[in-house]
């Protein structure tokens, strides 16, 4: 299969030849060559509200700052969740998408860490 270039149409030429750009690489979009970076795919629909959908692949990064409101990656007791990370009471919590679960203080000594912090999404096509 071959790529469009822009330059071979019928008729007239485009004038949006101009604004067409090579290939797109989604490594570099984003940023998966940091060893801090790597996929994973989501499991539910917990944050749909927030666009993200079962099978969806998050970029999550593992040097990100935390930041009340953002999503991260955490193991609370031995399970891996996706969560919502909120700043309350001078304490960090982790909050279910669809409030399906009580959210859960983080706390090292209770089993609680955040791995990573999610900075993208991407979408397969169905």
């Amino acid at each position: 299969m071959s790529a469009y270039a822009g330059d071979r149409t019928t008729g007239f030429a485009s004038p949006a030849a101009d604004a067409i750009e090579g290939p797109i690489d989604l490594s570099d979009v984003l940023d998966l060559r940091r060893p801090s970076r790597y996929p994973v795919r989501v499991r539910g629909a917990t944050f749909a509200a927030r666009g993200i959908l079962d099978g969806d692949v998050l970029i999550a990064d593992t040097s990100g700052q935390q930041v009340s409101g953002q999503l991260v990656i955490a193991c609370a007791a031995g399970q891996v969740l996706l969560a919502e990370l909120r700043a309350q009471k001078g304490r960090w919590w982790l909050v279910s998408g669809d409030d399906s679960r009580e959210p859960i203080r983080v706390d090292p000594t209770q089993d609680v860490d955040i791995w990573a912090t999610v900075t993208g999404v991407v979408r397969e096509k169905p």
